[in-house]
């Protein structure tokens, strides 16, 4: 009895392992079979070769253009915070003349013409080397503010301007060609209230008629 059983567990073993091989060489086939599918014709593999090297020099292109834009940009732009620095002189000398025109020990001589005429050719000067380096002041006094170039930091009550116009250059703004490099700091026209009321009341009595 035990003959048998241990007979027929030998059998059960290698049923299973006969299992296994042929489930092992079902997947070895298949996995062949698969790289026989996969293997490309010389034809194929040539398309696919040379839209990989077309690939490579699209890449290779884009790259260069992107070195010739920033090699342009550094060429351009590459002073431009050593520009931006240097604006501050010009402030500089500006306060350094309302400084002495309004100081009263020297105010109406010689001393102060003089003074006030040599820092006036010497922001000149600077205004035209700025200028040779395609550094340009921002117009603003009598403009319309434009928010990409001025920026209101006051308003005024100015009856005779249109709403919004610039009356008053508070620090002067530069452009370094289609840079903004920093903008005006200026101060705009505003209605006065009273005004406003009137034309408020002006409308809602024009109103008032039409519904009448």
């Amino acid at each position: 009895m035990e003959k048998e059983e241990t007979q027929n567990n030998e059998g059960q073993n290698l049923d299973d392992e006969n299992l296994e091989l042929d489930t092992d060489k079902q997947a070895l086939d298949e996995t062949e079979k698969k790289e026989v599918e996969e293997q490309l014709s010389p034809e194929d593999e040539i398309v696919k070769l040379k839209d990989k090297v077309a690939r490579t020099f699209a890449e290779m292109e884009n790259q260069r253009r992107r070195f010739e834009k920033e090699k342009d940009e550094a060429f351009e732009y590459g002073g431009f915070s050593f520009a931006r620095e240097t604006l501050n002189l010009l402030d500089n000398l500006e306060r350094s003349k309302q400084t002495l025109e309004n100081d009263e020990t020297i105010k109406d001589k010689d001393t102060l013409k003089k003074l006030i005429d040599h820092i006036d050719i010497i922001n000149k000067d600077m205004i035209s080397i700025f200028k040779k380096n395609n550094i340009e002041p921002i117009k603003a006094i009598n403009e319309k503010l434009d928010p990409n170039l001025h920026q209101a930091m006051m308003e005024v009550e100015d009856d005779t301007k249109d709403q919004g116009t610039i009356v008053q250059e508070i620090q002067k703004g530069f452009m370094m060609k289609d840079r903004l490099l920093r903008p005006s700091l200026v101060a705009v026209s505003k209605k006065k209230v009273q005004e406003k009321q009137d034309s408020q009341k002006n409308q809602e009595n024009e109103e008032k008629e039409v519904k009448n």
